[in-house]
């Protein structure tokens, strides 16, 4: 037997991989808060965060694609997103890792 199978893919496209807690879920729109150096109104710099809206993919695992909102380099919150604001002073604390496995094993599976 012969067979001859053509098998049409799509075009590679690059995305950011962010963990899902890093995603603020809501009707209106996802979104990450991302970290940037911002002033205060005494004019003194601070780390703060900014809302940015997200377009998603596809999610593996603990991991999501972000298709656009989110450029490689960019730091991400990924932990406590839904206690922030744009404006909100943070302080980068990464002893805690969230998971962010392509093939996690819950531990009741």
């Amino acid at each position: 037997m012969y067979v001859t199978v053509n098998v049409s893919l799509d075009d590679e496209t690059a995305v950011v991989a962010l963990p899902v807690t890093a995603i603020n879920y809501a009707p209106y729109g996802n979104s990450v808060f991302i970290i940037e150096d911002m002033k205060g109104p005494d004019g003194k710099p601070y780390r703060g965060v900014r809302q940015q809206f997200v377009k998603l993919g596809a999610a593996r695992g603990d991991q999501v694609a972000v298709l656009d909102g989110v450029k490689a380099g960019q730091e991400v919150v990924t932990s406590g997103v839904f206690k922030l604001r744009t404006g909100a002073a943070v302080m980068i604390n990464n002893a805690v890792q969230p998971g962010n496995s392509a093939t996690p094993e819950p531990e009741d599976s």
